[in-house]
């Protein structure tokens, strides 16, 4: 099993939302998060005033998926969030040890 991360832009989150749906995946975790890159931030003006704003407001999406599904998964976030500007976004792969569904004491795959 793996666990995918995929830190994207917040217009990005339906096309990929729907892209992976489309695709089979049913299952995810959203977050809101900020932080930087390359990108490191932008200035804004507020009331006449300028300030900098360092941390970029993001979205998390967090994808348990089989060793067998993770190429679709990545290649599906990439095609459906990618822009071609500088702060598109990363995408994480991790091996997992194991998943527990709580309501049926399911392990492994069958939790998913």
């Amino acid at each position: 099993m793996k666990k995918v991360e995929a830190i994207v832009r917040h217009f990005k989150l339906e096309d990929v939302k729907n892209s992976l749906t489309e695709h089979g995946v049913h299952g995810m975790t959203v977050s809101e998060v900020r932080g930087f890159g390359r990108q490191k931030g932008h200035t804004e003006m507020y009331r006449g005033t300028e300030y900098t704003v360092d941390f970029v407001p993001k979205v998390k999406i967090e994808i348990i998926c089989s060793d067998d599904n993770v190429k679709t998964v990545v290649d599906t976030i990439l095609t459906s969030a990618q822009t071609g500007q500088i702060g598109d976004g990363k995408i994480f792969v991790h091996d997992l040890q194991d998943s527990i569904r709580i309501r049926t004491g399911e392990t492994g795959e069958e939790a998913l």
